[in-house]
C-alpha cells in the first residue's frame, strides 16, 4: 500500500496509508492516518492525492532527488 498526502485545515497536509485498493471511477481512498484514524476520503478521480516519497528521501538535502516532488514533499522535507 502507498502512502499519500491529505490535505488538512489544521495541519495543511496530513500522511496517510492507502489500506485498500482504489478502482478507476471509485468516489473514496479507503485511508489511515499515521494516529491510526481511518477515514473514507473523498476524491475526484481526475486528482488523486499526491504521493508520499519513501522515509529514506526524508530529509534529502536535494530536493531533485525526491521521487515525487510538490507542495507536500517540500514542506515535509
Amino acid at each position: 500500500y502507498n502512502r499519500v498526502w491529505i490535505p488538512d485545515k489544521e495541519e495543511v497536509w496530513q500522511s496517510a496509508e492507502i489500506t485498500k485498493n482504489y478502482n478507476a471511477g471509485d468516489c473514496f481512498l479507503h485511508v489511515q492516518l499515521e494516529d491510526g484514524t481511518e477515514l473514507n476520503y473523498p476524491v475526484d478521480p481526475a486528482a488523486l492525492p499526491p504521493l508520499r516519497n519513501p522515509d529514506i528521501l526524508v530529509g534529502e538535502n536535494d530536493l531533485t532527488a525526491l521521487s515525487y516532488l510538490h507542495e507536500p514533499a517540500v514542506l515535509h522535507n
